[in-house]
């Protein structure tokens, strides 16, 4: 599934899927008031910005009839952040626990479910390809990957703290 038209579909449905994604941690950036949160959401709404530029460049070229460039990508390409550091995340987490702010874990099981199926797209779509579209694709799958854990580490974190909480008077 290498032809052109190909991984043009397969790269205008990431490009749609990404802005979905960065439209939903827009959203939900506005609706916290945390700021270990609101630093984070920040970040991989830069990071989302990047993956739609990536793609893009991408798209440009393939609709020029010229092949994925993996050395033009380079200046558009970026390594995964860790998004917050010890300290900040167990902050994030006292405060999380101090507010009593149960929507945040149905945005983080949100973003989780949204990251998690952009990895398993682009890995699947990795493997249907080849050369340099694929290359791209297994740094998408990366990048993404790495937003899944961050997410899944604080979805399963928060529901333990609530699941745990003293719920009486």
């Amino acid at each position: 599934m290498t032809d052109t038209e190909s991984l043009k579909k397969i790269f205008e449905y990431a490009l749609n899927q990404e802005y979905t994604g960065l439209t939903f941690f827009q959203a939900s950036l506005a609706r916290m008031g945390m700021g270990a949160a609101v630093s984070a959401f920040q970040r991989l709404i830069q990071e989302e910005e990047r993956h739609i530029a990536f793609i893009s460049k991408i798209l440009e070229d393939l609709k020029e009839a010229r092949s994925v460039d993996i050395e033009g990508l380079k200046g558009v390409a970026l390594e995964p952040t860790d998004y917050f550091d010890e300290r900040a995340r167990k902050e994030f987490l006292e405060q999380c626990v101090e507010g009593s702010m149960v929507p945040d874990v149905t945005v983080f099981n949100t973003a989780w479910l949204i990251e998690k199926d952009l990895s398993d797209f682009y890995s699947r779509m990795a493997q249907q390809t080849q050369g340099q579209a694929q290359e791209a694709l297994d740094m998408l799958a990366a990048w993404e990957k790495g937003h899944e854990q961050f997410f899944r580490q604080f979805r399963d974190k928060l529901s333990e703290v609530y699941a745990n909480m003293p719920w009486g008077g």
